[in-house]
């Protein structure tokens, strides 16, 4: 049983820094757009650039994510084949893992880094700042 937990909680983890991404992505260029300044905050955008390369990265060299193994370690280790989890397990991971070809999620990847890349140099080029009230 802990096992199981333990794979579950490793699904949450996934799940979490996937969406990271993915959100983190969309928040900055609604950031951009409306001026945020903490979407341009270099440690946010060094972090966001750093999970989002490590996953293309593995995509290239056509390697599994760590966690991924890691689940599926801790799922052997509690004597299952399949996905036969709680709940909360087996709805974080329909979220995540979906059925398409490797080279579409690779892409996919790739794609979203190098966006995320140029939106990075954006924000370092272009400043927007709200503009401020007027006085009366």
């Amino acid at each position: 049983m802990v096992y199981n937990l333990l794979a579950d909680l490793i699904v949450l983890v996934h799940l979490a820094y996937a969406g990271f991404v993915v959100v983190g992505f969309l928040l900055i260029l609604i950031g951009q757009l409306w001026g945020w300044s903490w979407t341009r905050h270099q440690g946010f955008r060094i972090v966001h650039l750093s999970f989002i390369g490590f996953v293309a990265l593995e995509a290239l060299l056509g390697v599994d994510c760590p966690l991924t193994v890691l689940e599926n370690r801790l799922l052997i280790a509690a004597g299952q084949e399949s996905y036969q989890r709680s709940f909360i397990g087996h709805l974080a991971d329909r979220l995540l893992f979906y059925n398409a070809p490797e080279w579409v999620f690779s892409a996919i990847y790739c794609v979203l880094f190098l966006l995320s890349v140029l939106a990075y140099l954006f924000s370092l080029s272009h400043h927007f700042v709200k503009p401020s009230r007027r006085q009366m």
